[in-house]
């Protein structure tokens, strides 16, 4: 089992005691870890992903078995489906003594070469798991530049409309929405780093994090407004020249905005 030189003692602790309960059950393949493990990136408040390679006729079993399995692991306090992530093969897991996130993954083991990074095997049997993985590549998924610039337009003219309305929570969330779903990735991109969202963005992209901090508004029109007028700077200054701009709709959107400013603040 490869340890990554970060992994603390409590992830290497959860992963002692739940790999033999693993290896007992003849149902499953192999376990490897993702995420900060595989990045040789972990710190005291990451959490663990693993992924469990089942035997592919055993996999809707397992999949009806995966609260007793995660049970079985650790002192479970909590559990529930990733489907709010579009993922519902994950079990996002709470352990205690000591407190641990743990996302547990089950996959058919036809369907493990489907991935997005590289995972770190930590247990498999008759090397299947590792040769799953040695038929293709992990691939990060890029932003969709020119998807964004379809839409980006027309968000811009809804969120200028809740600011107008007073909807200001509403706003806030859509502000957060542009930063995770446009700002950070593209900014991420750019940078040369993964671009997943925000994450990570205070040490990976200094630079953007200060530039997005205006970006943050308070629960007030006037710095909605602003914060919005900063999301459109910002996206110019990050969009592909490359792709097809829909300048209409930008001077349209940008002129609704300005107008709605001048009317309310």
């Amino acid at each position: 089992m490869d340890v990554p030189t970060t992994a603390l003692t409590t992830h290497q602790l959860f992963i002692s005691r739940a790999l033999p309960h693993f290896v007992s059950n003849p149902r499953l393949v192999g376990v490897a870890a993702t995420g900060s493990w595989a990045e040789n990136s972990m710190d005291e408040f990451s959490d663990l992903d693993l992924i469990i390679a089942v035997e592919h006729e055993s996999f809707a079993q397992v999949m009806s078995e995966r609260q007793n399995i995660a049970a079985s692991l650790g002192e479970l306090l909590a559990s529930f489906t990733g489907e709010h992530v579009g993922e519902p093969r994950v079990l996002i897991c709470l352990y205690g003594s000591p407190l641990l996130h743990v996302d547990l993954k089950f996959l058919s083991i036809h369907d493990a070469q489907a991935r997005v990074d590289e995972p770190v095997v930590l247990w498999e049997r008759d090397d299947r798991l590792s040769q799953a993985y040695a038929t293709s590549s992990g691939t990060y998924p890029l932003p969709k530049e020119q998807w964004l610039e379809d839409r980006f337009w027309i968000w811009i003219h809804y969120g200028a409309g809740k600011i107008a309305r007073g909807e200001l929570f509403e706003a806030l969330d859509f502000i957060s929405y542009l930063r995770s779903t446009v700002l950070g990735p593209l900014g991420l991109l750019r940078a040369g780093c993964k671009p997943s969202g925000v994450r990570k963005i205070e040490q990976l992209a200094p630079t953007l994090a200060e530039a997005l901090e205006s970006t943050i508004a308070l629960h007030d029109r006037e710095s909605c407004y602003l914060a919005l007028e900063r999301c459109i700077e910002l996206y110019r200054s990050l969009r592909s020249a490359a792709i097809t701009h829909h300048a209409a709709a930008e001077e349209a959107a940008v002129e609704y905005l300005k107008t709605m400013r001048a009317h309310w603040v």
